[in-house]
């Protein structure tokens, strides 16, 4: 089926951000060095924690296993974003563009999923404490980020199969900067119903399914900070939520005005800001939110410096 299809479209055409040949240079530049930082603050991140037996926490090993989300979120994209701007023809396999696509939604879908999981993490620390030992044990929250991994690459496996079904035989020529679902579907010249109902039904879920649970433990949480008579110990428990907040609402912030909104306020230019902001320019301020704002992170890469030097 696979190769049916191909031989109908057997390449898109991929635009990119834009046509004007003047802005690819600093474009070029601009994305090239976001990416390396992500890489690079991400793998720190990483490192660090390892090294560091102070860190030997759920919290971290949460914490580390969304930098390595996110440097395979923003590699699934960037580099073929980087090569397609140096390339005078702009066309794309459909074999790599459905590629691109699975790995997109697989490692967009596990970042949310682990941010659910680090806000159950934290829900448990603060309001059942006396529990937290044996309700986040290493076997447990080994499971939850083995389970994250799965159930994401299965749906974006779905996806893959289904696209993979469709027939593209009419224009092909994609207004984006790398192979996304809807883009994709509204090329296709066979009957997309199953796809676009799977997008809405499935895809809702996965993604405001841990929305609703990360509201839900932050309610439990305010409720129980609040219940904290000094305003010291508020401040205290408090701040060791604040750098994950401020990441997920950078994160579902974006999704959400990108993929759920009125078609009728559809604006390819703003889409394709936003949709930078949430592939490219998030996962690379992850590490600096996280280590900026937390002592404990500070003081292991100051270790990880130190054994460098």
């Amino acid at each position: 089926m696979l190769r049916e299809n191909q031989s109908h479209m057997p390449e898109f055409l991929l635009l990119g951000l834009t046509s004007d040949p003047k802005q690819q240079g600093w474009l070029f530049a601009s994305f090239l060095a976001m990416y390396l930082v992500n890489v690079a603050g991400n793998s720190v991140i990483i490192a660090a924690i390892r090294r560091d037996a102070c860190l030997h926490t759920p919290m971290y090993f949460l914490l580390s296993s969304l930098s390595l989300v996110d440097i395979c979120f923003t590699s699934a994209i960037v580099p073929r974003m980087l090569a397609n701007m140096m390339s005078k023809s702009k066309k794309v396999p459909f074999a790599q563009c459905l590629t691109q696509m699975c790995f997109f939604v697989a490692f967009g879908i596990t970042d949310s999923f682990l941010l659910a999981v680090m806000a159950v993490d934290r829900y448990t620390a603060i309001c059942n404490p006396l529990l937290y030992s044996m309700t986040m044990s290493p076997r447990r929250y080994l499971l939850l980020v083995m389970v994250s991994w799965v159930l994401s690459h299965l749906h974006s496996l779905t996806h893959m199969i289904l696209m993979a079904r469709l027939s593209f035989c009419g224009p092909n020529v994609i207004h984006h900067f790398f192979c996304d679902v809807q883009p994709l579907l509204t090329l296709s010249c066979s009957d997309t119903s199953i796809n676009e109902l799977l997008a809405f039904t499935e895809g809702s879920f996965v993604i405001m399914s841990p929305f609703a649970l990360i509201t839900v433990s932050y309610i439990f949480i305010t409720h129980a900070v609040l219940r904290v008579r000094s305003e010291r110990g508020r401040y205290k428990v408090f701040s060791t939520c604040r750098s994950y907040l401020i990441v997920v609402a950078l994160f579902y912030g974006t999704i959400i005005f990108v993929y759920i909104h009125p078609s009728s306020t559809y604006s390819v230019t703003k889409d394709h800001v936003v949709t930078v902001i949430y592939t490219v320019v998030i996962p690379m301020l992850n590490p600096f939110i996280y280590s900026l704002r937390n002592k404990d992170m500070k003081q292991a890469l100051k270790k990880l410096l130190r054994r460098v030097e």
